[in-house]
């Protein structure tokens, strides 16, 4: 990977983990709901660099908006962590299939984000089917438009990317 490489990828961390914390501040009306906008740079990293790269990404955000935050190593940050491991590879493998855009990217990696969320609230937290089953619907119907939203931002984001280059190519 080119220096420049590495620097895109640190300033796209960055990014991460900046949407991270300002999503912190917006108001929701369930305490557990975000919306996921740093999964937008994730999912534009996935696209422009790889699963490597986003995998990275990923887990930059997850560990130091943990520490920022101060959910480290506590229920947030491990339904966070399996959930992103969860969305990177199910994103990445609907990716290498080449027929979802963006949008289905995105949707899928809010399903599987949730589904990790949920088998991670089962498994170490609740351990309960019938309590965890009746928040299932709720969090996926949520998932779904956020994953929406997160997917519509990365269209227009990679249009505004792919004028932007060229433009620069265009002026050279």
């Amino acid at each position: 990977m080119q220096q420049r490489d590495k620097y895109r990828l640190a300033l796209l961390a960055a990014c991460a983990i900046a949407l991270h914390g300002f999503e912190r501040l917006i108001p929701t009306p369930i305490p557990w709901l975000r919306f996921g906008f740093a999964n937008i740079i994730t999912l534009i990293t996935l696209i422009l660099y790889g699963f490597n790269a986003a995998l990275t990404i990923t887990l930059i955000r997850i560990l130091i908006g943990s520490m920022l935050t101060g959910t480290f190593l506590g229920p947030p940050f491990i339904m966070s962590l399996v959930g992103g491991i969860f969305s990177i590879a199910a994103m990445w493998a609907a990716s290498r299939v080449r027929v979802f855009g963006p949008l289905g990217l995105s949707l899928t990696g809010a399903l599987f984000h949730n589904l990790g969320q949920i088998l991670a609230v089962y498994a170490v937290f609740i351990q309960n089917l019938r309590s965890v089953m009746i928040l299932t619907p709720v969090i996926l119907f949520i998932g779904t438009l956020t994953g929406v939203l997160n997917g519509l931002a990365v269209i227009f984001t990679m249009e505004h990317l792919k004028k932007m280059s060229d433009n620069v190519q265009n002026s050279q």
